[in-house]
């Protein structure tokens, strides 16, 4: 099946995951360990993607298999994140895109598609000029269900350094400058990439019992 990037826009907030279609942890004044939102604040995401398309463009990608949503990556100038202004290593440059969250669904992590997002996000960046990428991340082990956080070892294999240490969550940062040369290949690579299984071939787990049991995994 053909691998697509669209735009993250409202209208595509339910192929987000739970609680990430209704997570506004960014997007809202805050303060405290950066921690998805399992309230529902879909109106505040839905008004703060309309306010940046606005003022700046799209911000972030949703990847597709086929028609299935399988990752997405949120971005936009810092000055659209207000919760960052609180962040204990102190607040990105006024020059930087943030890169606020990316997420795999499940099926498909561990494949190298979290790195091929990023790419497909840096290369939107360098065709809006933009210059810098900076992102916040996790020093101990990121909880891929409950955090917006990479870890700092995802973020440095990929580029970053880190611009202000934190013992747990250092701010990381990217220059764009010297990307240029390979954003015509990013088509290539996301068509030839393999994933680990097919979405299509799910089947249903069994249950343990008549009753059946919950699975609260995203």
């Amino acid at each position: 099946m053909a691998r697509r990037l669209k735009p993250l826009t409202a209208a595509r907030l339910d192929d987000l995951p739970e609680p990430c279609c209704s997570c506004a942890l960014w997007e809202t004044p805050g303060a405290g360990a950066p921690v998805c939102a399992p309230a529902c604040e879909r109106a505040a995401f839905e008004a703060w993607i309309a306010g940046v398309r606005d003022e700046w463009g799209d911000p972030g990608l949703v990847m597709y298999e086929g028609n299935e949503p399988i990752s997405f990556v949120k971005y936009a100038p810092a000055r659209f994140f207000p919760r960052a202004l609180k962040m204990p290593s102190g607040p990105p440059d006024d020059d930087a895109v943030l890169l606020a969250c990316l997420h795999v669904i499940p099926d498909v992590r561990d494949a190298g598609l979290g790195k091929v997002l990023l790419q497909g996000a840096l290369r939107d960046l360098v065709s809006r000029k933009e210059k810098v990428l900076e992102a916040y991340a996790a020093t101990g082990a990121a909880d891929r269900e409950r955090s917006p956080l990479m870890s700092v070892e995802f973020l440095l294999r990929q580029g970053f350094k880190v611009a202000r240490p934190h013992p747990l969550y250092p701010l990381m940062r990217l220059e764009l400058k010297s990307l240029v040369s390979w954003a015509e290949n990013f088509d290539a690579v996301l068509g030839a990439m393999q994933l680990p299984r097919r979405l299509g071939e799910r089947v249903p787990a069994p249950l343990a019992n008549a009753t059946g049991l919950r699975d609260g995994s995203k």
